[in-house]
């Protein structure tokens, strides 16, 4: 049977850390269909003139590309918030993520965010300038 998952909270009290936690093999199967019709509904709201903010990671150039070129069809703006984190400022923020997640929980193990890492494709410089400005203030500044 499908389940809702809901997180109730304030900001910063452990809602995204505990729907990362959930574990893979009650969302995995499904993540393909999900993040489908999350930008089927993002395509939509771009076309009644809402801002959209896509949090999947988008890990590989390809599915960067695919990305930009449609949301640009439909009189999109687009911008790339790229956050390039140092490996072991990405470990220690895990760790902590880790320690406070459940006992019995998923968690994020070294070996993991190792061999993500490695399948991670970060935009180049040529890349980057494919993008629309960023001219947000709440994207200014971050790292």
């Amino acid at each position: 049977m499908p389940t809702l998952y809901l997180t109730c909270g304030l900001p910063g009290s452990g809602k995204t850390s505990l729907a990362i936690s959930t574990p893979e093999a009650e969302t995995g199967p499904c993540r393909g269909r999900v993040e489908n019709l999350q930008w089927q509904i993002a395509m939509r709201a771009i076309k009644l003139q809402c801002n959209v903010v896509i949090d999947w990671g988008v890990w590989s150039r390809a599915k960067r590309d695919a990305c930009r070129d449609e949301a640009r069809a439909v009189g999109a703006r687009v911008v790339l918030c790229f956050l390039d984190v140092p490996f072991d400022e990405l470990w220690d923020r895990v760790s902590r993520r880790n320690a406070e997640l459940p006992v019995g929980t998923f968690d994020i193990s070294w070996a993991d965010l190792l061999r993500w890492s490695k399948l991670f494709e970060p935009p180049t410089a040529e890349e980057l300038a494919l993008y629309d400005q960023q001219t947000h203030p709440a994207i200014t500044g971050l790292t």
